[in-house]
């Protein structure tokens, strides 16, 4: 008489199956699996998830040097539980390790900024927003409404993140914080500008309201700076919305 064949956990088998693909230095392999199997499994997965990251990371790739970038990379595979089966999604899955639970005295404080402005560039290039780039004229923009294109994105971090490269590596953030716009223009080209705080105050005034006054917002930005010349602050300003307006970064209600 036959005995019957103990049934397989598969969860079980599953869960010892990932423990040992994600950290292999610390989980044993499958008793049941060939060595060589387990480990070209290993490094496919590994190498997939690497790749995604050097592809969307190459400025921090470039300053922590190969074998640095490795440990990196390894610890986010081990430790953190990703969220989304998308591949595309997986660098946000990476800044989310990096901010809540990367924990390692020897990183650089720029790390995190760094690695989220390297994101926003990817993000903005796969992003399926559009914005009507009809051609309008700006003379009288004064008397529009604006709102800030969905492909805009006014950024400020503590870092000035745009410069950092091997020959660049701040210890401590500056004195002043940095203010980028990172947009994607009508060609899909990404680009990015430096702004002054300013810039960035009236950007977001313009981001909190769902179509926005220009005189308003110019007049709010000039009383905030209390400024002794109003005046000064809306004729500046109003230049910049043009030249903003111009590359769609802020849309004039003759293109919503």
């Amino acid at each position: 008489m036959h005995k019957t064949p103990k049934p397989v956990d598969f969860k079980a088998k599953q869960t010892e199956f990932a423990a040992y693909i994600r950290d292999p230095d610390n989980n044993p392999p499958p008793a049941d699996v060939k060595e060589q199997r387990i480990k070209m499994y290993r490094e496919l997965f590994f190498n997939n998830i690497e790749s995604f990251l050097s592809g969307n990371f190459p400025v921090l790739k470039n300053i922590l040097g190969a074998s640095q970038w490795l440990i990196l990379a390894e610890d986010f595979f081990a430790k953190h539980a990703c969220q989304t089966p998308h591949f595309s999604e997986i660098p946000e899955e990476f800044l989310d390790y990096l901010q809540n639970e990367r924990d390692s005295s020897t990183d650089y404080s720029f790390m995190l900024e760094l690695a989220h402005y390297e994101w926003v560039e990817m993000a903005l290039s796969v992003s399926r927003n559009e914005v009507n780039t009809q051609i309008s004229e700006f003379d009288n923009l004064l008397s529009q409404t604006l709102t800030l294109s969905p492909l805009a994105w006014p950024l400020a971090y503590q870092y000035p993140v745009h410069k950092i490269a091997p020959e660049f590596l701040p210890v401590e953030a500056p004195a002043q914080p940095t203010f980028l716009i990172v947009y994607r223009n009508p060609e899909d080209d990404v680009n990015f500008i430096e702004i002054t705080a300013m810039t960035y105050r009236l950007l977001e005034i313009i981001q909190e309201q769902a179509y926005a006054d220009t005189e308003a917002c110019l007049k709010q930005v000039a009383k905030e700076m209390n400024h002794p010349n109003p005046e000064v602050v809306i004729t500046g300003g109003l230049q910049i919305l043009k030249d903003l307006a111009e590359k769609t970064i802020v849309l004039a209600s003759s293109l919503i």
